[in-house]
């Protein structure tokens, strides 16, 4: 028992850092070698390491990333910036729609990936506008994070709770959709107060029209399977099934090479998934796990407040998605768990926005934008807090 605290303790620590120091091992490095400890140290046999992993979650991830591999390829996220560039003739015209687009696209298809697709558009865009990059660039990330927020497809925390909770997709979209759609506008009000100057100079906007090439074939087939796909996500069918099945779909194709698709899927972070399940199994049978449960008792988790401070804490430690799965077990025994799930959905989200560390999708938008536009910490950090603290206040409030 003692062994499979000191390898999830391990596991954790190389989370919250991002690398094992000296060793090129990064947190999906961490996840797989962690869980292979707890297998060989006996912690957890093999069978039950097996069980652990929560496949509802990885079938729906992958089949997700699939989806989304053939809108992008097919031209549309570029088609929509482009339409958007073409109508937004104000600054706080442009500033709002790319918060839309970031916030509503991220709501079916996964944060991290609209962050990739989003950055190099509106690089392009400001860099044809003369405008300053920054201020569309925090709003990609942190729209991207909070319009994630309303449905289990929005992110992988998400995704892992509808599966652990049982909350059908139309019953999450309905409690959490109204939190997503407050904290976009409050995005917008923040990021126009702290860039005054970028907004205040409402000159007209103009670009020449850019011509954009799609791949019409694969654009309408790509959007109609998505149409359908989240037509049975709300109709009630199971979200994982339906996924897959809209993903299966779009492989069977003559214009795009099976190997184009596989490149678009993160693969290091299914494994990192897998690896953390067992991790998290191999601890729950431990006296830590029975500490923990009663730490949640003591420290009242039960309220909203308590445990959105907690997981908004525990996320910008470790991550949301490791912060979930140590709250897994705790959640469970609440009184009342569907709205703890809930709240953690919400709160865990929310808090990526907090520093440039605290998400993915925050380290994607900076990374990708380095050479055109440098993001440090603290100029995140100074739009981050506040819309943290608001989002979350509104989070609280709402639910």
């Amino acid at each position: 028992m003692l062994t499979a605290v000191i390898i999830f303790l391990l596991t954790y620590l190389v989370l919250a850092i991002g690398r094992l120091p000296g060793f090129r091992v990064d947190r999906t490095g961490a996840a797989i070698i962690g869980a292979a400890l707890m297998i060989a140290s006996k912690s957890i046999s093999i069978q039950q390491a097996y069980a652990a992993i929560d496949y509802n979650t990885i079938v729906l991830l992958f089949g997700m990333m699939i989806v989304v591999a053939n809108l992008r390829l097919s031209g549309f996220f570029t088609l929509v910036s482009a339409l958007v560039v073409e109508h937004a003739r104000r600054p706080i015209v442009l500033l709002a729609a790319i918060v839309l687009v970031s916030g509503f696209f991220s709501a079916f298809f996964v944060n991290d990936t609209m962050c990739l697709v989003l950055t190099p558009l509106v690089l392009e865009i400001t860099r044809r506008l003369r405008r300053n990059p920054v201020p569309y660039l925090l709003a990609v990330a942190m729209a991207a994070n909070i319009g994630s927020v309303a449905t289990i497809t929005g992110n992988p925390q998400n995704m892992m709770i509808g599966s652990f909770s049982g909350i059908g997709y139309r019953a999450f979209a309905a409690a959490l959709t109204p939190i997503a759609v407050a904290g976009l506008a409050a995005l917008v009000v923040i990021l126009f107060l702290i860039y005054r100057g970028e907004f205040r100079r409402e000159n007209a906007l103009t670009a020449e029209h850019q011509p954009v090439t799609v791949d019409r074939a694969l654009l309408w087939k790509s959007l109609l399977v998505s149409g359908v796909m989240i037509a049975f996500f709300f109709a009630g069918w199971p979200v994982p099934i339906v996924a897959l099945a809209a993903g299966a779909l779009l492989l069977i194709t003559r214009r795009v090479g099976p190997e184009t698709v596989y490149r678009e899927i993160d693969w290091p972070l299914l494994a990192m998934f897998v690896g953390l399940f067992i991790v998290v199994a191999g601890v729950e049978r431990t006296a830590l796990s029975a500490n923990m449960l009663a730490a949640a008792a003591r420290f009242k988790l039960e309220h909203t407040a308590v445990l959105t401070a907690s997981a908004a804490i525990l996320s910008n430690i470790v991550s949301n998605v490791p912060a979930v799965l140590v709250f897994k077990p705790m959640v469970a025994h609440l009184p009342d768990p569907r709205h703890a799930w809930l709240v953690l959905a919400m709160s865990s989200t929310l808090a990526g926005n907090l520093t440039v560390l605290g998400s993915v999708a925050n380290l994607i938008v900076v990374e990708r934008a380095r050479r055109e536009a440098n993001i440090s910490f603290w100029e995140y950090a100074r739009v981050g807090i506040p819309v943290t603290v608001v989002t979350l206040a509104i989070g609280m409030a709402l639910l």
